[in-house]
């Protein structure tokens, strides 16, 4: 289990012994789109399906605009409260910064979180560099087995997205079934050409499709889709009651799930 103080060394109980997890191609993955393409709502589903699974996977929210850690859970559900911005003021990563800094949920052993606290925004803490940023990503592969980044919209702006972007071993592309999203994708693809961005990294998601949305109409906006993520209105109200990791139980979220354990196969062959 990744619950750090659960493992701590000041623990009575003996460590359970934990299997090794095989090698696999994927770690790192960035979950990417525009604003309210159901970035962080598909990054936490991810993340809760292979906790599920028994499997140690750190969510890394990178928005510094508006932290998601306040509206994924309850705040009792969190066992302490951590922010991402502690991480990213220090003069260097570590393996033990991660960890002082990561936030575990009670009701889900495997996964653990960073993110930024509510009230907290990029002005809160020292200004860092890409290299720093770099830095956290590649520590964060000592720490998890399987690592799913929550990246903003804003690229240009936000450091620690952007490099996520081009440090994590695959991409998921959302996009919406409408011109806002075909719009920012134009707009937002060429500055990661200019940093050499492996395009052959990524699968390209059709998220949130609604029921008016024909699959042919989806294919003439995106092109071709791997996954194809349908509407639920179980896990819209589970969004809007801030409890993105609740169970999903309903018929109606059905597809949603089976899209996402096809996404998890796919991707991290779980």
């Amino acid at each position: 289990m990744l619950n750090f103080m659960k493992g701590s060394v000041f623990s009575r109980k003996q460590a359970e012994p934990v299997p090794e997890e095989p090698v696999q191609d994927v770690q790192v993955l960035a979950v990417w789109g525009s604003s309210g393409s159901g970035k962080t709502t598909v990054s936490v589903r991810l993340a809760k399906y292979l906790a599920d699974q028994k499997k140690n996977v750190a969510l890394l929210l990178c928005d510094m605009t508006t932290p998601m850690l306040p509206c994924i859970c309850p705040p009792g559900d969190l066992e302490c409260e951590r922010s991402l911005g502690s991480i990213l003021a220090a003069t260097h990563v570590t393996d033990l910064l991660i960890k002082q800094n990561c936030v575990t949920n009670k009701k889900l052993d495997y996964l653990t979180i960073i993110g930024m606290l509510k009230g907290e925004n990029v002005f809160t803490y020292p200004p860092y560099s890409q290299e720093l940023a770099a830095e956290l990503i590649d520590r964060l592969r000592d720490v998890a087995p399987y690592i799913i980044v929550d990246c903003g919209s804003a690229i240009a702006h936000d450091i620690l997205s952007a490099v996520s972007l081009l440090e994590a071993d695959s991409v998921l592309r959302l996009v919406n079934c409408d011109l806002k999203s075909v719009s920012y994708l134009s707009s937002q693809l060429p500055l990661l050409k200019d940093q050499k961005w492996d395009a052959d990294k990524q699968y390209r998601v059709a998220s949130n499709i609604k029921i008016n949305q024909a699959g042919e109409h989806i294919e003439s906006v995106l092109g071709n889709a791997a996954f194809k993520l349908p509407h639920s209105d179980e896990l819209e109200n589970l969004a809007l009651a801030g409890n993105l990791l609740g169970e999903l139980t309903l018929k109606d979220s059905r597809g949603f799930r089976k899209e996402i354990a096809r996404l998890a196969k796919e991707v991290f062959g779980v």
